[in-house]
């Protein structure tokens, strides 16, 4: 059972799972490109102009800054991307981020007032937004970049218009457990 599976309580059904929308990656992506681009023909130019051991020198140091570059724009917001959840359940909504520090946020089914979402015209055409959750006693809560955002929406409305129509959760009771041992003075 791999993520988010697991951090679902017994009996819970996962509804929706999504990562951030691609667009996020794009800039990353464009920054690794042109780094590439910018290290290979550094590199070329050291081969050609350079001899001995300017030439082995300016290469590793063109080298250590080409990867200090993708690690720091392109690997570090792939990475954030692909540890970030939105997920929705029968019960709950859960955000969960981050790989070294894990956070997240649950917000029940039952304790959701509103859901609204927003995108601008880049957004529709990527069919992208920004959903809005605001619960009874919090102030909302924004999540950028959710996939196919109007679909999200309806989807969570439903389920807090179904989680609003159920009928209360009856509280678990200790079963009856009669005590045969008469030797035992603590069950009276």
């Amino acid at each position: 059972m791999g993520y988010p599976e697991d951090a679902l309580a017994q009996d819970e059904e996962l509804i929706l799972h999504r990562h951030p929308h691609w667009k996020m990656l794009v800039l990353p992506a464009l920054t690794f490109v042109l780094a590439t681009a910018v290290a290979g023909f550094l590199l070329g130019l050291a081969q050609t102009r350079l001899d001995g051991t300017a030439r082995t020198v300016s290469s590793i140091a063109v080298g250590i800054i080409w990867l200090g570059v993708v690690a720091w724009r392109s690997v570090a917001p792939f990475t954030v991307w692909k540890f970030t959840h939105f997920i929705v359940t029968d019960r709950r909504v859960l955000i969960r981020h981050g790989v070294l520090t894990h956070t997240g946020i649950d917000i029940p089914m039952g304790r959701i007032s509103n859901v609204q979402f927003r995108h601008g015209l880049i957004d529709r055409m990527l069919k992208t937004g920004t959903l809005v959750i605001a619960s009874a006693s919090d102030d909302p809560l924004e999540f950028d970049d959710i996939p196919d955002v109007e679909h999200v929406h309806a989807l969570l409305y439903q389920q807090v218009f179904d989680s609003a129509q159920q009928p209360p959760q009856q509280p678990l009771q200790r079963p009856i457990v009669e005590n045969d041992d008469p030797n035992d003075r603590n069950g009276w």
